[in-house]
């Protein structure tokens, strides 16, 4: 079980040190996209697949954030990568830390891409 434990710490620690590159300039606009794409899904409340269909519905915690968190670490430099490291181990030092107003925006989005792909869904019906 504390084997389970450190790879989600691990995995939690990488979502951050890629929140920190893509905030940062020396990071290509077509990876700052990529990892924006993918830290926005990790710390999203919705899933692609919701977690109550039998195992698929882990499916996307296991392996498609994952999978995301490594392509992305691919794409950024290392340097940047360092530096990143550093900040996002110290930000998990100090604790948790929560953000309403962007949670509210990825519910917003979520929404709406929710109600679009219905609306268009609906037009072909």
């Amino acid at each position: 079980m504390e084997k389970i434990r450190s790879w989600a710490r691990n995995l939690k620690q990488k979502v951050f040190v890629l929140y920190f590159a893509y905030k940062d300039k020396r990071v290509p606009w077509f990876a700052k996209l990529f990892t924006a794409c993918v830290v926005a899904y990790a710390f999203s409340p919705i899933d692609l697949i919701p977690d109550f269909i039998p195992i698929l519905g882990y499916l996307d915690d296991v392996i498609i954030v994952p999978l995301g968190i490594l392509l992305s670490l691919k794409m950024i430099p290392s340097v940047v990568l360092s530096d990143c490291e550093t900040k996002a181990i110290e930000m998990m030092k100090q604790g948790k830390q929560k953000n309403w107003m962007m949670g509210s925006v990825i519910v917003l989005i979520w929404s709406l891409v929710t109600i679009w792909f219905f609306i268009k869904v609906y037009q072909y019906l």
